[in-house]
C-alpha cells in the first residue's frame, strides 16, 4: 500500500486539488547578426576563455555571463564588453552559445 492509499483510506472525502504544470522561464537575450568571437589565452599563467563581440545592453550582459557560469561551475567576470570565464571551457561555451541562438566564431588553437 502506498501512501497515496493511505491518504484516501485516513481522508476519504478529500478531492485533491489539480496541479497546474509551471512552464520554466527560458532566459532570451538580445540575439545579434555578427558572431561572437571565442578566444583562449593564458594570464599569470592560468588559462581563460574570453568572448569578445557581443554587443547587447549590459544587463544582457550579466545575464549572460552569470548563466554561462551557472551552467560550467566556475568563475568569471565582464568587463569592457569581455566576458572573462575562468578556464579553458571553449567547447562547452561555444555548444551553450548556439544552444540559445548565437553565432559563434572560434579563435585561436
Amino acid at each position: 500500500m502506498d501512501l497515496q492509499d493511505q491518504l484516501k483510506n485516513l481522508f476519504p472525502d478529500h478531492k485533491p486539488e489539480e496541479t497546474e504544470e509551471i512552464e520554466q522561464e527560458t532566459s532570451t537575450y538580445w540575439l545579434q547578426d555578427e558572431p561572437i568571437i571565442c578566444k583562449y589565452e593564458k594570464r599569470k599563467g592560468k588559462p581563460i576563455t574570453l568572448l569578445e563581440g557581443y554587443n547587447g545592453a549590459d544587463s544582457d550582459f550579466k545575464k549572460l555571463t552569470k548563466d554561462l557560469k551557472t551552467f560550467l561551475g566556475v568563475g568569471g567576470s565582464y568587463k569592457k564588453e569581455i566576458i572573462i570565464i575562468q578556464g579553458d571551457y571553449r567547447d562547452k561555451i561555444m555548444a551553450f552559445l548556439k544552444e540559445h541562438g548565437f553565432s559563434v566564431k572560434r579563435v585561436g588553437g
